[in-house]
């Protein structure tokens, strides 16, 4: 007589059933208790394992496993009710206005993306939603605000190894959260960029070898790093592929909006978790549902029409998919012509030095001007002020002030110049201290780019 096969235990973060029944891993942190909920619409129940055929048992993972206790990967408690999706949208929409301080087509398309992220199992390719801007600009606060929002959110920091990464993202297959300046090594932001470059769409996965079994055979294994991806960047990606598959916005730095709070208490995390429980409930609602139809307009490029479609699809608002889809385009076409801008950061820099060490009021004209005089064009090309004032702008992230119809670099940009001119390895031969004020030829404007 055949012995009874033990079943095979083996911890899981939930799966999709053949029959669209959906298992997700939920932890409560104040009984320190993990389970699944299980079921799909408005009918789940609660289920510590799930027998699946073949003999194989999925349990959740452990509420004393170290992601979870470290807020590493962030869970739902359970589902919990939201009313119509417009109140739930309206909720999250409040949420990231009330913590962070982003323009507000951004806030939008932020807003869309946190949804977007519970349901991007539903499509075979997903965007990345990236900001990029200096230090001091809002960037971690960004990616805790909606990191926290997001499906199975994954916070990668400077201190975790690739090699866990892309271990815990094939185990928990949710939403990578990442600020690449965190990874300061060229080895580790060359594997990172590895994990973005093949997260974008399902069927690449990242190999690795491995040694098992008694032998200590080497055998290789496929690491999944497909999934939505929360990432905050200095600057543009090498990897053009990589930068088209974003949609992006530049964060500058300037006041902080007097209603958001400098330091975040238990209260926000809380509200968060909260959030994410409603969110679950809109996943078990919405898997699998018929993705709504998008039109987009003619003048966008196929790229950029395959990253936003996976998006569009899960916004049942129409006016709302517009507002995004322009938004993106936007950004977008500005994205290209930074990178069009991006060798001449430097040169642009050296003429801005130079100026600066004859004269005190510096205006877009006279970088210009500067600018001709060092490069010489094959085909006679020279520098406009005004492309001169989104390099500067854009790339070099100083803000310039429009006077009597010139833009001019203030003299509070002009203390910049010696951690621009060592970040671009740069001699400075100019003491800021010794600039004077910029001159007042007369009323100014209000407009500051």
């Amino acid at each position: 007589m055949a012995r009874p096969t033990t079943p095979q235990r083996v911890p899981s973060a939930g799966t999709v059933l053949e029959d669209g029944t959906i298992a997700e891993l939920i932890y409560e942190p104040k009984e320190g208790t993990t389970a699944f909920a299980v079921g799909a619409g408005d009918s789940w129940r609660t289920e510590r394992e799930l027998a699946l055929p073949g003999g194989v048992v999925l349990v959740p993972y452990s509420s004393t496993n170290n992601l979870l206790t470290h807020d590493v990967v962030a869970l739902p408690s359970s589902p919990a009710e939201y009313g119509t999706e417009e109140q739930l949208v309206a909720r999250v929409h409040d949420f990231i206005h009330r913590y962070v301080d982003l323009p507000e087509g951004f806030e939008e398309v932020a807003c869309r993306y946190v949804l977007f992220t519970w349901r991007y199992d539903d499509f075979a390719e997903v965007p990345y939603l990236r900001v990029r801007g200096d230090y001091g600009t809002g960037k971690s606060r960004f990616l805790l605000t909606i990191g926290l929002l997001c499906y199975r959110a994954i916070f990668a920091s400077g201190a975790s190894s690739v090699s866990s990464l892309f271990r815990t993202m094939d185990a928990f297959r949710g939403t990578l959260v990442l600020d690449e300046g965190d990874f300061r090594f060229s080895d580790e932001k060359a594997e990172v960029t590895k994990i973005l470059n093949n997260g974008h769409a399902r069927g690449f996965p990242v190999l690795r070898t491995e040694q098992s079994g008694p032998n200590k055979e080497f055998n290789p294994r496929a690491f999944t790093v497909y999934g939505p991806k929360v990432v905050a960047t200095r600057n543009l990606f090498d990897d053009r592929a990589l930068e088209s598959r974003c949609l992006s916005e530049v964060l500058h730095a300037r006041p902080v909006r007097p209603d958001i709070p400098l330091n975040l208490d238990d209260a926000f995390r809380e509200e968060a978790r909260e959030l994410r429980s409603q969110l679950l409930l809109y996943r078990l609602r919405t898997k699998g549902r018929t993705a709504r139809p998008t039109t987009l307009h003619d003048s966008l490029e196929p790229r950029t029409a395959q990253i936003l479609r996976p998006l569009l699809a899960t916004v049942s608002d129409e006016g709302a998919a517009d507002r995004v889809a322009e938004h993106c385009r936007r950004s977008i076409a500005a994205d290209t012509e930074d990178r069009r801008d991006a060798s001449a950061e430097a040169q642009v820099l050296e003429a801005l030095l130079a100026v600066a060490r004859r004269q005190s009021r510096i205006t877009a004209k006279d970088v210009a001007d500067e600018f001709s005089r060092r490069i010489a064009d094959e085909e006679g090309w020279k520098p406009t002020p005004r492309w001169i004032g989104s390099v500067l702008r854009r790339r070099l992230y100083l803000r310039t002030t429009k006077i009597n119809g010139n833009f001019v670099v203030p003299p509070s940009e002009l203390a910049r110049l010696p951690d621009l001119a060592r970040r671009y390895g740069i001699s400075l031969q100019v003491d800021v201290g010794d600039v004077g004020e910029v001159a007042q030829e007369g009323p100014r404007s209000s407009t500051e780019q």
